[in-house]
């Protein structure tokens, strides 16, 4: 049985508090949008998933004759508390183009509702696309090893992943080798979350520190390095996870196909270079103590941002998307293109 980031229900919404990973698995109960937001400011559960889900709850609990009777009323109702939401982690864009699309439609509730199996059917056409360029690529038509970074699986979507999606295709396919994945800050969410959701999948994977990277692409066969993205900018630069930047730089150099794996809706063209994209920084206690232990001198001074910007021409592979995989600067001209939704 896959692991669930959130369980909900009509009127009823449950995380799975990722904090407390992987020494205890627990789901907790969240009444509302605040208690939701204390909760994606805290890591406690991440990604879009978590976001629809509480924006579902508080359409369900608007009730009565509240904004739920109201269209206009029930889209202003969902934008403020979609901003509140987001205001917890500010660097991910993909939710916030989703709801625009929904508000636009003027069919909110069911919408964002909708948005969770859709989810799901993207992350599958993400990791299929990805599956078929990556063995497109290699001469023997695999199996492959590949290295990942942070977690971009069940545990940060609605389900399957992206990057984590690309891992799970091949392996169906019976051409993966091995998957590296590393540790990650913050929170160590590749060792804690993604070495815990491959390894419940049955999927080979080996653990490494983030520092290790660029040896284990040169000394253990890695044929290319796919990761997840929070934001897409027009020209191709994309926001991820800390320590993609130098992944990417290491993969340059070492010329291995350096994959980008995120739903079309991470686009973001009203930024013109990722060095407008804002990124979220960190408490500098994350870095400095681990609960009560002290990991460094507590009065050091911390520089603890959550993401960092990999310019588009380091993305050698392309950008999967649940259309196909696209050169970095061309997935928002796309997306312009095709006039979607």
């Amino acid at each position: 049985m896959a692991l669930e980031s959130l369980r909900y229900r009509r009127g009823s919404l449950e995380i799975l508090n990722q904090r407390l990973l992987p020494g205890q698995l627990r789901y907790e109960r969240v009444g509302g949008v605040e208690r939701a937001w204390g909760a994606i400011r805290d890591m406690e559960v991440r990604g879009p998933p978590a976001l629809l889900g509480c924006l579902s709850l508080a359409v369900e609990l608007a009730g009565g004759a509240g904004p739920r009777e109201d269209p206009g009323a029930l889209e202003e109702f969902v934008a403020q508390r979609l901003a509140l939401l987001q205001s917890a982690r500010p660097t991910a864009a993909n939710l916030g183009t989703e709801v625009a699309w929904g508000l636009g439609a003027g069919q909110v509730g069911t919408y964002i509702e909708g948005l969770l199996a859709k989810d799901q059917r993207d992350n599958r056409s993400i990791g299929a696309h990805g599956a078929e360029h990556i063995l497109g690529g290699v001469p023997w038509g695999g199996p492959v090893t590949l290295l990942t970074h942070c977690n971009t699986g069940t545990l940060a979507t609605a389900g399957y992943g992206t990057a984590l999606g690309v891992v799970r295709a091949l392996h169906e396919r019976r051409s993966l080798s091995r998957v590296f994945c590393t540790e990650t800050r913050p929170f160590h969410q590749g060792s804690r979350l993604s070495a815990l959701e491959l390894r419940h999948d049955g999927v080979p994977v080996t653990l490494i520190a983030d520092s290790a990277a660029a040896a284990a692409m040169r000394e253990r066969g890695v044929h290319a390095v796919v990761v997840g993205a929070d934001r897409v900018a027009a020209n191709g630069d994309v926001a991820n996870k800390i320590g993609t930047f130098q992944l990417a730089l290491a993969a340059r150099h070492l010329r291995i196909p350096f994959y980008v794996a995120a739903p079309s809706s991470s686009c973001d063209p009203s930024l013109p270079s990722g060095s407008l994209i804002p990124i979220e920084e960190r408490p500098g206690t994350e870095l400095t103590q681990l609960g009560d232990v002290l990991l460094a001198e507590p009065e050091v001074d911390v520089w603890n941002p959550a993401f960092d910007v990999t310019p588009h021409e380091l993305i050698t592979g392309g950008i999967i998307t649940e259309w196909g995989v696209f050169p970095p600067s061309q997935l928002c001209r796309e997306l312009a293109e095709r006039g979607e939704r």
